[in-house]
């Protein structure tokens, strides 16, 4: 599916906002302030357009993400999508998650997941800073596996049942995303797979990487059983770069990541194709603490930066870059200077850290 995009160097970018649940209707607008402020010190401005997702959603149409919000999506620039709580939703419009069916609907086949001990933040490893680039598309995740109806299954009610796929293509693409990624980086990628027991499917994942690692003698390869990166990861982080991986295991290791990092409301992600990003936070929508302004925004805030520098990079827009750039550097400063939220044993609501940041934009 292609979008509609305006011309790529216009001074408006146009952009999709989709608040979600839980703490997303806190943290979204939040990030957006940002954003508009990082992208007006550069002579960008932003033409931001709430859509119907989530709970809300469901009580004026009658499902977590409306056809009006689907076709809305291919007018804009660029997404910012809040969290979603389907476990709160009513049983029937549970599965599959809204946030799932953006990335099937759209192609949104990488994930990517970086993690980075901040000065400010008490990190369990404060040296990691990597980037885990997980394929999206396929995998063991029941709701993107099949053409149609789920890829998990009940042939009686006491055996369940799961079709896990890859393939070729979807590995070929990822592997491709993750040495581009590393040559922006420090140059070096890590293959992980389960090989020893999931020979066929998460052989072929390595495979392909190792096929494509050829492409780029430049960059430094090796290869890791899922369960011994974990282990890693915590032990020797500072000896990775660039992880990429299969749907599941990324998505567990960037979990592991982020709380190495310093804490998950610190875990920025996009989800993105050739053509279209959305910016998501890896974090879920924490219902308990919803209303209460103690969410950490700064996931969300760098989720929006990491989407501005995606947008940059595809458009040749270098300001869309400097703002990111800008919005990397003011949360840095603000953490730095002591201006926590709750998660990180601070005092700032979620709106005083917003304004923390944008006070250091402006």
């Amino acid at each position: 599916m292609t979008s509609k995009h305006n011309d790529d160097h216009s001074d408006v970018l146009r952009v999709a906002v989709l608040e979600g649940d839980g703490v997303g209707p806190e943290v979204v607008p939040v990030a957006m302030d940002v954003a508009k402020a990082a992208l007006a010190a550069h002579g960008l401005t932003v033409d931001a357009v709430p859509l119907a997702y989530g709970a809300t959603a469901i009580d004026s149409d009658g499902t977590p993400l409306p056809a009006a919000t689907l076709d809305s999506l291919e007018r804009f620039d660029l997404w910012v999508v809040g969290p979603h709580d389907n476990a709160a939703y009513p049983r029937e419009l549970q599965m599959p998650p809204p946030g799932a069916v953006l990335r099937k609907q759209f192609g949104l086949y990488a994930n990517l997941r970086p993690a980075q001990a901040l000065s400010g933040v008490a990190a369990t490893s404060p040296d990691i800073d990597v980037l885990i680039v997980r394929e999206n598309s396929e995998g063991f995740y029941a709701d993107r596996n099949m053409t149609i109806g789920s890829g998990e299954f009940m042939p009686t009610p006491d055996i369940a049942m799961a079709v896990g796929v890859v393939t070729r293509a979807a590995s070929q693409r990822i592997a491709v995303e993750a040495f581009d990624a590393a040559r922006r980086r420090r140059g070096h990628v890590t293959i992980v797979h389960k090989a020893n027991v999931l020979a066929l499917t998460t052989g072929l994942f390595r495979d392909v990487c190792l096929e494509v690692a050829k492409d780029y003698p430049d960059v430094r390869v090796d290869t890791e059983h899922v369960d011994a990166m974990a282990a890693l990861l915590v032990r020797r982080p500072a000896e990775y770069d660039v992880i990429v991986t299969e749907n599941l295991f990324g998505d567990i290791l960037s979990d592991l990541a982020g709380e190495l990092s310093g804490s998950l409301g610190l875990a920025p992600s996009i989800n993105a194709s050739h053509t279209q990003a959305m910016a998501q936070a890896v974090h879920g929508a924490a219902p308990t603490i919803a209303g209460t302004g103690t969410a950490n925004p700064v996931a969300m805030i760098l989720s929006v930066a990491m989407l501005l520098r995606w947008h940059g990079r595809r458009s040749g827009d270098a300001r869309a870059e400097a703002a990111a750039d800008a919005i990397d550097g003011a949360v840095a400063h603000v953490l730095a200077d002591g201006t926590v939220t709750a998660d990180l044993g601070g005092k700032a609501s979620t709106r005083d850290f917003g304004a923390a940041v944008v006070a250091h934009l402006t």
